[in-house]
């Protein structure tokens, strides 16, 4: 899987609420471990999978980001899903920073972004 997304991800760790539609139209609705997220999308750790494409909410300190699910990848600690948020919903640390956030760019040996 090859990574689109053109915005630095940021590492994070904090329990969000994540809810959609099923392919039968019920709302599910579970607690996720959010992984990392950009100003563009986010990605989610939920102990079972959702389908590529279908309408997501991640709810982070009051407030909702909506997208759609790009990937969802069976991992042994859970299901990894990938959300692209709208493009009028954006991330902005300004607004709400996850906790034990860190910038993979300030670890040492780190590659950086040229200039």
């Amino acid at each position: 899987m090859s990574d689109r997304r053109y915005d630095i991800r940021m590492l994070c760790a904090e329990l969000v609420e994540v809810s959609w539609k099923t392919k039968t139209g019920r709302v599910r609705r579970e607690t996720a471990s959010l992984d990392d997220i950009s100003e563009s999308g986010a990605c989610v750790q939920l102990d079972q999978a959702v389908p590529e494409g279908a309408r997501i909410t991640v709810e982070l300190a009051n407030r909702e980001f909506t997208g759609n699910v790009r990937y969802c990848v069976d991992r042994e600690a859970g299901y990894y899903v990938g959300v692209e948020f709208d493009p009028d919903c954006h991330w902005d640390p300004a607004e709400f920073e996850p906790g034990h956030m860190l910038d993979p760019r300030t670890v040492a040996g780190a590659p950086r972004k040229q200039q």
